[in-house]
């Protein structure tokens, strides 16, 4: 947690040539959610209590929710206290809407509690549900970038409204890459629920991974 950080991410990914095009186009109905509450340094029953919280908010729409706690103490827990909670919705089409928060770091602003902080987190992923489309708002400029970089077919992904970041990150887009996307606003009606959803769809660039050993 921060500031003291003090934790490590072990990333692995297999080597590939060649993005392959996509059609994420049926964002489906949610059908289960997940989660995990963590808390470092902190009392164990920190997590629990965020589990109750988000539950009490969550068991109002559906039933099949599982949030895990996971607890940490000692040499394992890193530098920093701190709590926090992710939340991810799978849809009938394997898609996911995820949200996620944390408490304050140490010494930073003003103390939060673990029943607020559920209910928030909560909240966060009743708004992505919301907003709905196949990608959840923090992931939007990946899918889209990963969609520039694939090979030169038509790929196309229907999102919930675009983020300020998205907006600016196909700015981005269109400077590095020369590519345009193509998008068609799709409102809400009977088959789609929520907010205006966006159909965005492009040509890639036929980026090829060129995986060469330095000598």
């Amino acid at each position: 947690m921060p500031p003291g950080g003090g934790g490590e991410v072990v990333f692995s990914c297999p080597v590939r040539k060649v993005l392959k095009p996509i059609q994420l186009t049926d964002p489906g109905k949610i059908k289960r959610i997940r989660g995990m509450a963590y808390s470092v340094r902190v009392s164990p029953q920190m997590a629990n209590r965020i589990v109750d919280s988000a539950r009490s908010i969550l068991n109002k729409f559906i039933p099949d929710i599982y949030i895990y706690t996971d607890h940490m103490k000692g040499v394992n827990s890193g530098k920093s206290p701190g709590f926090g909670l992710s939340l991810v919705a799978e849809t009938t089409s394997g898609t996911f809407l995820s949200a996620e928060l944390a408490s304050n770091p140490q010494g930073q602003g003003a103390a939060v509690l673990p029943e607020d902080l559920g209910r928030n987190c909560a909240w966060l992923l009743l708004e992505e549900i919301y907003r709905g489309g196949c990608v959840d708002s923090t992931n939007q400029s990946l899918a889209l970038l990963l969609m520039t970089l694939g090979q030169q077919d038509v790929s196309k992904v229907l999102l919930g409204p675009l983020s300020p970041y998205t907006i600016e990150f196909l700015r981005h887009l269109k400077s590095f890459f020369q590519i345009m996307f193509k998008i068609e606003t799709k409102p809400c009606g009977e088959e789609l629920k929520g907010g205006d959803k966006v159909l965005m769809t492009c040509v890639g660039i036929g980026f090829s991974n060129l995986s060469k050993t330095l000598k």
